[in-house]
């Protein structure tokens, strides 16, 4: 299944087992239409929820055992039921992802990282914990740790995006953090980055990096296949924040992307990692 986005880490990659190809690409088909309707397109704030309930409608349909209606998606979705009902998913997890996507519709400011990690909770960490289900590693420990690396990672997503998004209307960078380092919405509108700025980032790429960190070991824990494509992952979350600092934080006329040189990089950490 095409993906049709540009993503900085892996999604079903070959690196893992081939069961598990199918279930993993379904999981990522149904959030990125999802995230796609929140996100995408010019329809107005209620045509966008309107069009997540029907989704939500659609995966509920398909979680019973009914067949999905004719729209919307009705091919990926009837994958994603016989995935449900092979692997047993959690639908909550999934529906966690349409609060998430919905919220994004009408919550554009988050007051400090308190409401972030809660907006995390949902729009990132449930697909850590559906992969986990999948290789049937469900016990409390691993459900931490990949909870802290789908959090860095959404976090990551956010300070490469500020400007993006700040054309969007939405600012995910903690309103109390504006406050500390005096950066003014006004500053973020004209691309500035000045001192405050920087600092400003730093600060929230350091909480990002200790997170990743935190989370790192379940990819030792998890060995075989699964395992080396989490190794990626979380030297890809690790490479873009280094990506952020070496531009100087720069997001705004430069946001790092990986390229060549960074995945050759990647690969040779992932390798080194203990």
């Amino acid at each position: 299944m095409g993906v049709g986005h540009y993503e900085n880490f892996p999604v079903a990659s070959l690196l893992l087992p081939a069961r598990l190809r199918l279930p993993i690409a379904a999981i990522y088909r149904f959030a990125r239409g999802a995230d796609d309707l929140a996100d995408e397109g010019d329809a107005s704030d209620a045509e966008r929820l309107t069009a997540l309930a029907g989704w939500r409608e659609q995966l509920r349909r398909v979680a019973r055992g009914d067949a999905p209606a004719a729209e919307p998606d009705a091919e990926g979705f009837a994958v994603l039921g016989r995935v449900i009902a092979a692997h047993d998913l959690p639908v909550r997890l999934l529906e966690d992802l349409l609060d998430a996507f919905a919220q994004d519709v009408v919550k554009k400011r988050y007051r400090d990282a308190r409401e972030l990690a809660d907006y995390c909770a949902r729009s990132a960490n449930p697909v850590g914990r559906l992969l986990l289900h999948l290789y049937g590693r469900t016990d409390a420990l691993s459900l931490t740790q990949s909870d802290a690396i789908c959090s860095a990672l959404q976090l990551i997503n956010f300070y490469q995006d500020v400007g993006i998004d700040w054309d969007k209307g939405r600012v995910y960078l903690p309103q109390d953090q504006l406050v500390r380092f005096g950066v003014t919405e006004d500053l973020l509108a004209k691309g500035d980055r000045s001192a405050p700025f920087i600092a400003l980032m730093a600060s929230e790429c350091a909480r990002a990096r200790e997170m990743m960190l935190f989370g790192a070991p379940l990819a030792l824990r998890l060995g075989g296949r699964a395992g080396w494509e989490l190794r990626l992952v979380t030297q890809g979350g690790l490479r873009i924040l280094e990506r952020i600092a070496g531009v100087d934080y720069d997001v705004f006329q430069r946001r790092p992307t990986l390229g060549a040189r960074d995945w050759l990089l990647m690969a040779w950490r992932a390798l080194g990692m203990r």
